[in-house]
């Protein structure tokens, strides 16, 4: 069974009363829940993690190490600030998948740079909640072909 960490960063505890305009009613708790039932569904199991504290996000990174197979990553602001959470991903040698709310591609210029995505498998941002299943899915089938190649090989 597949396991995989959903990583939240600054701000996110408050999603459902901050500037739903952007980012929409639903709670971090409804996403999380979310995740869980879509886990389940498809035979993985997921954990949740929230900080705003740059330095426990990369904690969370590096403990994932032998511990979970991907992380589901939403750093909020830390996307286009920190070097440090990249080189904590690019340690870690665990896929990730980059998530957001919002599509950080159409919002003010200094939200369109992303240190996560040079070492991410890939993004989804834009699709409001519904962009966590679907980063749990995109995941869920890296790791397949990546299991897939290991037996070939």
């Amino acid at each position: 069974m597949a396991s995989l960490l959903v990583l939240n960063g600054p701000n996110l505890n408050l999603l459902g009363q901050r500037q739903p305009e952007v980012y929409g009613h639903t709670t971090l708790a409804e996403i999380e829940e979310t995740c869980r039932q879509v886990a389940d569904e498809l035979g993985a199991r997921v954990d949740c993690v929230q900080s705003n504290h740059e330095g426990v996000l990369i904690d969370a990174i590096h403990a994932a190490r032998g511990l979970h197979d991907g992380i589901i990553l939403n750093a909020g602001a830390y996307t286009h600030t920190s070097i440090a959470l990249m080189d904590a991903i690019s340690s870690a040698e665990i896929p990730v998948v980059e998530v957001h709310l919002s599509n950080i591609h159409a919002r003010e210029p200094f939200r369109n740079k992303s240190y996560i995505a040079s070492v991410a498998v890939g993004q989804i941002c834009g699709f409001g909640p519904d962009s966590y299943p679907l980063a749990i899915r995109a995941m869920l089938g890296h790791l397949k072909v990546l299991q897939e190649n290991q037996d070939v090989a």
